[in-house]
């Protein structure tokens, strides 16, 4: 599906629905609806267990929103947290510079692609794309002309050189998507903290930030942690929790907000174990994503090119949205830029007795981080999806969210064959009553029994349990499973064990 018909389908079966809508909304906050609520939670709870249940030295925190804005000065966010801001002067409107070229990296991107499905259905079976890359002109060009606009902007992007970025959009020929306009403000720096005032304090003294990023209520917490934890390096620290960020556009629905969260966790290392610990996380989270059923050719790595202040290596998992591959996780190593910051600033000590070596010091980083937001359009993405339904009763299409039971919003839903059947309504609620103390669930009647079924497919329910006039006879009932459309005749003492088997957690933490 494009982007498009998802945003519509998470709106109309209860998803997503856009923030403050009957005042026409506030653009780039969205509110998530009874379904989507359901799967937020599935998601930070596979999250959660995957990451600190089934790790022994891995624990968990809830740190403040609010933090003393010394911690952002630290941490550096208050002088290099900044995106490079450009207005075009004829429509009035504010771009990210580097998203601007990035974009126009994308339709380059686009081209390549086309040039590769052509070549594939010329050459079949034994085309090679690998190959093909190398040695077309045209596509090799492509990738020469990405690969300098990707040198020219980062290049540009580290060392400050915001003059060299116009110049790079001017000499692209790219203009305004609104306008069409080529009319560009020169680039400047634009720092992407909220900010807000402490009620009892006024001036300077007063002023408080949203948090940007959930990590640094980790690091000044790392000493309280250990300490109460006992814990032993290696070891981390997980968290999940709302950040914000005065993003200068934020688009493509929930992928960019300015109201988001968070599911980070910092991994505390010896320093020199790091590399090996960063390549430990780095395949430990793609195969997280991989046990979802995520086909492997919609994940990719990407290393940065551009590193953060803090940062000694950084790659990102990317996914292939609707709008192309974009960042879904990120793993950096962040050396101890943090700790050290903190503890200069703080004059407080953030260093660790190592009783393997008997030596103090201040421990490497380790981070893997991904937005809860992101990781709900993907699956979206993934598998909400249109497909003929042959050979059944049911209809000839069918709209289904094939995701996988574990995080299903709803895992089953009860029905009796008719509505105005006294005795199978009685059967069915008696049923549902069972079923909803251990799943969440839904009880349906209204409507023909297939549009009832179409109904549970669009929201993800992996199994429909009906009630028909032999259930009053031989106490058996018929459950539907969502993706093979098969259906198995089982006993009413047995549906929820049936169930449960297929819809645990633990299906996919054992991947």
């Amino acid at each position: 599906m494009d982007l498009k018909q998802i945003i519509s389908h998470a709106k109309e079966y209860g998803f997503i629905y856009p923030s403050s809508e009957i005042y026409d909304g506030l653009a780039a906050t969205y509110d998530y609806g009874p379904l989507g609520v359901e799967l937020k939670n599935n998601i930070k709870n596979y999250w959660w267990k995957s990451m600190v249940h089934m790790h022994q030295n891995i624990v968990g925190l809830d740190a403040a929103i609010f933090m003393h804005p010394k911690t952002w000065k630290a941490s550096g966010h208050v002088d290099a947290f900044n995106d490079p801001l450009i207005d075009n002067k004829d429509s009035k409107k504010r771009y990210r510079a580097d998203v601007l070229i990035e974009d126009y990296i994308s339709k380059i991107e686009t081209k390549i692609n086309k040039e590769l499905a052509k070549a594939q259905k010329r050459f079949g079976e034994s085309f090679d794309p690998q190959k093909y890359r190398k040695e077309n002109t045209r596509v090799a060009g492509y990738i020469e002309k990405i690969e300098s606009i990707n040198s020219r902007m980062n290049t540009a992007l580290s060392s400050g050189q915001l003059d060299d970025l116009k110049k790079l959009i001017e000499e692209l020929g790219i203009a305004c998507p609104v306008s069409g306009s080529k009319n560009w403000t020169e680039v400047r720096q634009f720092n992407l903290m909220f900010s807000t005032q402490l009620g009892n304090i006024a001036g300077d003294d007063g002023v408080l930030y949203l948090r940007p990023e959930t990590a640094q209520g980790i690091f000044v917490n790392f000493l309280n942690v250990q300490k109460s934890s006992r814990a032993k390096i290696p070891f981390g620290i997980a968290q999940i929790g709302k950040a914000f960020r005065n993003e200068i556009i934020a688009r493509q629905f929930i992928f960019r907000m300015r109201e988001f969260e968070q599911m980070e966790m910092q991994f505390f290392v010896r320093p020199g174990d790091e590399m090996q610990w960063y390549d430990y996380w780095k395949n430990t989270r793609m195969h997280w994503h991989q046990a979802l059923g995520t086909p492997i050719d919609h994940l990719r790595y990407h290393d940065h090119e551009n590193l953060a202040h803090y940062a000694n290596a950084a790659v990102d998992i990317q996914y292939r949205f609707p709008f192309g591959f974009k960042e879904l996780e990120g793993i950096h190593s962040r050396t101890d830029f943090d700790l050290s910051q903190h503890q200069e600033l703080s004059g407080k000590k953030l260093r660790y007795f190592d009783p393997e070596i008997n030596e103090s010091y201040v421990p490497y980083v380790i981070e893997t981080s991904i937005g809860v937001d992101r990781m709900f359009l993907a699956l979206l993405s993934e598998y909400l999806t249109e497909e003929e339904v042959p050979d059944t009763q049911e209809g000839a299409t069918r709209t289904v969210f094939k995701i996988h039971p574990a995080l299903a919003p709803v895992k089953c839903a009860v029905m009796p064959l008719l509505k105005n059947k006294p005795d199978l309504i009685a059967k069915a609620k008696a049923l549902f009553d069972d079923l909803r103390l251990d799943f969440n669930c839904q009880y349906d009647e209204k409507d023909a029994i297939g549009r009832r079924y179409r109904r549970q497919d669009a929201i993800g329910t992996p199994f429909c349990v009906t009630i028909d006039f032999d259930s009053l006879e031989d106490q058996q009932v018929t459950v539907r499973e969502r993706d093979a459309l098969t259906q198995d005749r089982i006993s009413i003492e047995q549906v929820a064990s049936y169930i449960d088997q297929r819809v645990q957690l633990s299906t996919l933490l054992k991947k």
